[in-house]
């Protein structure tokens, strides 16, 4: 999303939602953020699972040092004690062998996503062991570019969702979906200034 499309989006939520148009007034905008698409983004989503990220980036270094190039055959082919060596667990490693025979063997394909609806190309990454609804969502928003996609199980979401609306505690996810269905059409725009708002000092 461009900051064409984040302008627009937000325009939209504030005749639909007074605190947005309120909020939208004092911070503006949100900035763009923007993933490429393919494999390698796969990886680091699999890499940079629970872990900070500064180590997230630092692991993902080595592990792409172990490549000639960053593809699901180079991949395949390194030792999984060389995996463990550059610090990914033997979780991960399952996981990152389970992404690259699944892209290799075609029951999973990247450039496929972009034909798919958003629940469709959810359900395809949701396949894959290691991916659960929040990577895939984040897979869609930042690397296909899609404009309504709301990851209610992001904790920053929540919480800015709920300093947003002055409630006392965070909404569950469904909670959140319930108070957000009216944010039609840029749902993405609307979750990248939740993430801005809940950074904001009061």
């Amino acid at each position: 999303m461009d900051e064409a499309i984040i302008l627009r989006g937000m325009e939209a939520l504030s005749l639909v939602d007074k605190d947005i148009e309120k909020a939208f007034k004092t911070l503006g905008p949100p900035p763009p953020r923007s993933r490429p698409s393919g494999f390698e983004t796969f990886l680091s989503t699999i890499v940079g699972q629970q872990l900070s990220t500064k180590v997230a980036a630092i692991i993902m270094q080595r592990v792409v040092a172990l490549m000639v190039d960053v593809t699901p055959e180079r991949l395949i082919e390194i030792e999984d004690q060389a995996l463990r060596d550059v610090g990914l667990s033997w979780r991960k490693i399952e996981y990152a062998k389970g992404l690259t025979t699944a892209i290799i063997d075609g029951s999973f394909n990247i450039q496929a996503l972009n034909e798919l609806s958003d629940e469709e190309a959810i359900t395809e990454i949701t396949k894959l062991k290691g991916f659960g609804r929040w990577s895939a969502e984040i897979y869609l928003m930042f690397s296909l570019n899609r404009e309504n996609v709301f990851p209610a199980d992001d904790l920053g979401i929540l919480l800015g969702l709920a300093k947003l609306k002055g409630l006392a505690e965070k909404p569950t996810p469904k909670q959140a979906r319930e108070m957000v269905s009216h944010w039609t059409s840029y749902k993405s725009v609307a979750s990248l200034f939740l993430w801005q708002y809940y950074h904001q000092p009061k």
